[in-house]
């Protein structure tokens, strides 16, 4: 299991372990858009066009690459920003569970600024799932997968059905990418990538 260095009281409620999907993408296999527009992943001019790539059990590595976009203080990441690329990466991390989550909480831990110009490198891994909570952790290191730690962050998303995202999201735009609501999860598979 990949350590990104939290223990002590996480999860916060006993947890059944987490489990990859059989039709999860491979671990070393880059891991696409779930959906062009996403700020995060997405082709989203200015956005943080995140590359993730899925790992070991439940984990991915996802690299951040700092741009001028991204500036908050002058020559430095802004923190929202930060605190997105991780959501994005605990995010693709539950994609590898094979079923539709949303963010219920998120905390992050900055450590360290992140200038303009560097990668993050993000280890994401879900940690457990409590019912339909799933609790997921994740480290961001500077510039390299060993470098310094810049942030960490714990996240808790809620499983939900693709209904969620028909009642809340863009109807016509869940249509046309196929999303369905189906009687099982075994059916959404087409949901995540």
């Amino acid at each position: 299991m990949v350590n990104v260095g939290y223990s002590q009281n996480w999860p916060p409620v006993e947890t059944e372990p987490a489990e990859r999907h059989p039709d999860a993408p491979a671990p070393g296999t880059k891991l696409g858009q779930h959906y062009s527009r996403c700020f995060g992943c997405g082709d989203v001019p200015g956005g943080l066009h995140l590359t993730a790539t899925a790992g070991e059990g439940v984990s991915l590595t996802a690299v951040f690459e700092v741009t001028d976009s991204h500036e908050g203080a002058p020559g430095l990441a802004h923190g929202g920003l930060l605190a997105c690329a991780f959501d994005e990466a605990l995010g693709g991390a539950n994609a590898l569970l094979r079923m539709p989550a949303v963010t219920g909480h998120l905390e992050t831990d900055f450590r360290r600024p992140v200038p303009v110009g560097s990668s993050l490198h993000i280890t994401a891994r879900v940690d457990g799932i409590a019912g339909r909570k799933v609790y997921s952790s994740a480290v961001g290191r500077l510039n390299d997968e060993n470098g310094d730690v810049a942030l960490r962050a714990r996240a808790l998303f809620v499983i939900v059905d693709v209904e969620h995202f028909l009642t809340h999201g863009n109807r016509e735009q869940i249509e046309k990418m196929g999303w369905r609501q189906a009687d099982t999860r075994d059916e959404q598979l087409d949901f995540n990538p």
